[in-house]
Parts: structure tokens; C-alpha cells; sequence
């Protein structure tokens, strides 16, 4: 009887091990914000790459003049090299193949290569992004990313569809994040000046990947995101983001603060973040 007795105890007692485990595991999933950074981390970087790119062509083949040019990304240890003076257009962004410290406060080494169909301002121009060896602050960026000019919407503002098809393998073997969007960049103010510090841009669509764990997830803008070229992070805007077996979360970006805090907020419990 005593040997039944220990026999029911043991199985009640690995019964309740294994529910609290799973308990904690579950509440460790569901309050875990560091997969949100690294999302956030790889959006920034794609985002961009086009930043990067509008910067070193519009460098390159002096579209401004000397004495009010101010490199937001480019430092003197990245080179811009251009292929060929008509169009199709292609260039080379080199950050070398040491860690660059560029203007915005990260490191970058490899290549940025672009193809432009045809002027920034043109609609119907594509411009097209690839890598080659490239890395940011040690989290090496592979993939494609395509921006068509679209023209004016309804409101006047010149528009771009970006479709991105990427992989994050990030920094000490921390894993790889696949990344695929379908975005639409709107340019709402700064257009009509020759200097690209006042440039705004708002952005809207849907992205979805694969998690380091080998989850999926979805992203859906559900206020545009607002981009100021003069700030590192989206200064506003909030994402829906849907993860594999976890509750929804809402990453939001602030309220127009040029700095690195976001809050995320899952099960009604609102996480300040700061982005990398």
C-alpha cells in the first residue's frame, strides 16, 4: 500500500513539474520582447539600405551643390564608385572589409550594389539593391530589395512600392531571421527643397518571416510608420505584429520623439523597448 501510495505521489508531483514548466515557458513566450527587437532591427536595416543608396547616388553625381551637402549615413571611409553615365545606372557603395563607422552611429563593411533604371524623380524608375559581403554592426544582410517610383497618388505626393526579399544572419551566431515585405513609401514633405534633412516619408504594407526558433509571423502597418531622414528610428507610426502560436502584439513608435524608445504591447501589458 505505502509503495502505491509513493508510486501516485511521484506521478502527481512530475505532473505538476511539467505543468509549471510548461506554464513558465509559455509565459516566457508570451512576454518575450527580444524577437521584436531583432524584427525591428532588421526593418530599420532594410529600410535603409534606400537611404543609403538615394544618399550616395544623389553624392555621386552631384545633384547638390557642395556647400549644402551633409551626409547623413556616408562617412570618408565608404566609397561610392559609378559604373556607367547613362541609364541603366549602376553603382557601388564600399564600406571596405573593416567595420566603417558611418554618420548615423553604425558600423558597416561590404557592398551596397544598385541599378537605376532611371532618374529618382521619374516615375516608372526602378532601383534595385543587392548585397555582397555585406554587414551592420556584425549582422550580415542578404537578400534583394526592389523600389519602383510609382508617380503621384490622389493627394499629389510621390509614391514607391518596395518589395523586399531578405535573410538577417545576426551577429555572434545568433541566429537567422528571414524578412519579406510589400511596402508603400509615400513622400510627404521635403520633395520640393534641395536639401534631404527635411525629407519625410510615411510608410504602410505587410511583412512576414521566420523567427530565429523557426516561428513564423506577420507584420501589418495599422498607422503609417513615419520616417524622418534626420533620425535613426521611425519617429511614430505602430505595427500589428502576429507571431506563430503567441498572443498579437502592437509595436508602437511613439508619438513623433526622434529617439530609440518604443513600447510593445502584448495582453494588455505595455513593454518600453529601445532600439538597436
Amino acid at each position: 500500500m505505502k509503495r502505491k501510495n509513493f508510486y501516485l505521489f511521484a506521478i502527481l508531483t512530475l505532473a505538476f513539474a511539467i505543468s509549471f514548466t510548461s506554464c513558465k515557458k509559455d509565459e516566457t513566450a508570451q512576454t518575450d520582447t527580444s524577437s521584436t527587437l531583432k524584427e525591428a532591427l532588421a526593418e530599420s536595416i532594410f529600410d535603409n539600405v534606400s537611404n543609403i543608396s538615394d544618399e550616395a547616388y544623389s553624392f555621386k553625381s552631384n545633384s547638390f551643390k557642395s556647400t549644402t551637402w551633409r551626409r547623413m549615413y556616408l562617412s570618408d571611409c565608404a566609397t561610392v564608385s559609378l559604373d556607367t553615365n547613362a541609364f541603366p545606372r549602376t553603382f557601388t557603395i564600399d564600406f571596405g572589409t573593416e567595420n566603417c563607422l558611418c554618420n548615423d552611429g553604425r558600423y558597416r563593411r561590404g557592398k551596397i550594389l544598385v541599378t537605376f533604371t532611371g532618374r529618382y524623380f521619374q516615375e516608372g524608375t526602378v532601383i534595385t539593391h543587392e548585397f555582397e559581403d555585406y554587414y551592420v554592426n556584425d549582422n550580415k544582410i542578404e537578400g534583394t530589395k526592389v523600389v519602383t517610383n510609382m508617380g503621384e497618388n490622389a493627394d499629389g505626393f510621390v509614391y514607391f512600392d518596395i518589395q523586399v526579399v531578405g535573410v538577417v544572419y545576426l551577429a555572434l551566431d545568433g541566429g537567422t531571421i528571414s524578412w519579406n515585405s510589400s511596402r508603400t513609401r509615400v513622400w510627404v514633405e521635403g520633395s520640393d527643397t534641395f536639401t534631404r534633412w527635411d525629407d519625410v516619408y510615411e510608410i504602410s504594407g505587410m511583412a512576414d518571416g521566420i523567427r530565429v526558433d523557426g516561428t513564423t509571423w506577420e507584420r501589418e502597418i495599422i498607422i503609417p510608420l513615419r520616417k524622418e531622414l534626420g533620425c535613426r528610428h521611425f519617429v511614430s507610426g505602430s505595427i500589428e505584429i502576429r507571431p506563430e502560436g503567441e498572443s498579437i502584439r502592437l509595436l508602437d513608435y511613439g508619438d513623433g520623439e526622434c529617439d530609440n524608445i518604443a513600447t510593445l504591447t502584448i495582453d494588455g501589458v505595455v513593454y518600453t523597448i529601445f532600439l538597436h
